[in-house]
C-alpha cells in the first residue's frame, strides 16, 4: 500500500506517476544547473535533493522520518536518535573514495526519509564524487542484484560496496548521457523501469 500521496493514486496508477513525476524532475537536475545550487556531502542537501525530487508527490519530501522504518528485517536509525545522527554523518570527512564511501553506508543506515531513500541518496553520493574526486558512477554498470546484495551487506563490511563502486567510476561528470542512464539505472533498482528520464 503507497503512502499517503499528493495525487489520491495508488497502485500501478501510483507507482507510474512518482516515476513520472521524479523522474522529470531529476532531469531538471542537470539541465536547469539544480544540483550545483545544493550543499554537497550534507544532510541539508540531501534533504533539497530530495524534496525536489519528491514534492509533487508528497507532503513528507525532504522532511526527517519521525516513524521507525525496517525493510527485510533490518531495521533502520531509530526516529529517537535520528536528528543526532545526521548531524554527526554530514560532518564526516569526503576527501577521498573511502571517505565518501563510508560516508553514503552511514546515510542509509540512518535512512531519513519515510520512502525515496535510495534515489535521492545515490544523487547525493554522486554529488560528493564529483565534488571531491571528479568522477560520477556510470550505475548502468552495476547489477541490481549485486548492488543490492552489497548494500544489505554493507552496515557490517563495506568492502564489497567499495569495489562494486570504484569499478563503475567515469570522469565523464560532464556528459548528460551518464547522468540520464544513471538515473534510469537507479530507479530500475527499485522497480521504476517504465520511463526513460531523458524522455520526460
Amino acid at each position: 500500500m503507497p503512502l499517503p500521496n499528493k495525487h489520491g493514486l495508488d497502485g500501478l496508477a501510483f507507482q507510474l506517476e512518482e516515476e513520472r513525476i521524479s523522474k522529470r524532475q531529476a532531469r531538471r537536475l542537470w539541465d536547469e544547473h539544480i544540483l550545483d545550487t545544493f550543499e554537497v556531502g550534507t544532510y541539508a542537501g540531501l534533504q533539497r535533493i530530495h524534496r525536489w525530487l519528491f514534492e509533487e508527490i508528497y507532503d513528507f519530501a525532504g522532511q526527517t522520518r519521525t516513524l521507525n522504518l525496517a525493510k527485510g528485517g533490518f531495521r533502520f536509525a531509530s526516529a529517537l536518535y535520528l536528528d543526532d545522527a545526521l548531524r554527526q554523518i554530514s560532518a564526516m570527512p569526503q576527501e577521498t573514495f573511502d571517505q565518501i564511501v563510508a560516508k553514503y553506508v552511514e546515510m542509509n543506515i540512518a535512512h531519513p526519509f519515510l520512502e525515496g531513500n535510495g534515489r535521492a541518496g545515490r544523487v547525493w553520493l554522486d554529488a560528493m564524487l564529483r565534488a571531491a574526486l571528479g568522477q560520477t558512477v556510470d550505475w548502468s554498470r552495476i547489477d541490481r542484484e549485486d548492488y543490492m546484495a552489497a548494500m544489505e551487506r554493507s552496515p557490517v563490511r563495506d568492502t564489497e560496496l567499495r569495489l562494486l563502486l570504484r569499478d563503475a567510476l567515469t570522469d565523464r561528470v560532464s556528459d548528460r548521457a551518464v547522468f540520464m542512464h544513471g538515473v534510469d539505472a537507479s530507479y530500475a533498482y527499485e522497480g521504476y523501469t517504465h520511463y526513460r528520464t531523458e524522455e520526460l
